[in-house]
Parts: structure tokens; sequence; C-alpha cells
């Protein structure tokens, strides 16, 4: 493989990897069933972004793309309230789920280690 072909994928694939969990998040449940809708957006910016829905009870892992926009702002949240929508309309209760914040960077300490000023430390679970 060429560096033209490798460029070529990287271009095709980082897109993708660069979309981060989103602003939105929406919890639905029917008795037992839970589904969630989900708005990705890169970080920072409101396009592009994607929905994506899951069926957290039937099938936790698996989650479905129902929408993306490349270029249209507002795109992806319109369409997730719409949807949203409409599984109220079938009998679901729905609520804007919880964010879980990120945990906070751990300090760098690798200094400390390779510094030669070793400290101990005892800590109790």
């Amino acid at each position: 493989m060429n560096f033209k072909h490798i460029a070529m994928f990287l271009a095709a694939t980082l897109p993708g990897l660069a979309i981060a969990q989103g602003s939105q998040s929406y919890q639905c449940t029917y008795g037992d069933l839970t589904r969630r809708v989900e708005i990705l957006h890169e970080t920072e910016a409101t396009v592009p972004c994607e929905v994506h829905y899951y069926k957290d009870s039937e099938a936790p892992a698996e989650r479905q793309v129902l929408w993306s926009a490349t270029n249209q702002a507002g795109y992806c949240e319109m369409k997730t309230e719409e949807f949203v929508a409409k599984l109220e309309g079938w009998g679901w209760d729905c609520g804007q789920a919880e964010q879980q914040e990120a945990a906070p960077e751990p300090d760098d300490d690798t200094e400390a280690l390779t510094s030669g000023d070793e400290t101990e430390s005892s800590e109790t679970e």
C-alpha cells in the first residue's frame, strides 16, 4: 500500500473517530424496556453530528445511527426531539439522561518516578 492510499484511508476514517459524546441524551422506558437516544458531536462543534439509538434492555451493546448531518446545524437536535416526541406518543416515558462528567486527568508524576525521589505511600481500601 502506498502513501496515497494510506492518506485517503485516514482522511475517510478519522472524522468518525473524532466524534465525542455529545450534548444531549434521552432515556425512555416502557415497562421493563429501555431506550436511549444520544446526539454525538465533534468536540466544540455543532456539525458534524450523529443521532444514536440504543435498545438497552434487548441489545445493550448495539447501536443504530438514525440520522447524521455534516452541514446543517441543529438538524440532529431537531430529529432527536421529533423522535423522542414520537416515542412519548407511543406511551414511552422519556426524559433527559444525566450526563456523567469525565473523570479528572491524574496529575503527571512521571518526573517523580525517574528523579530518584521515591516516597512511600500507603492506601487502605
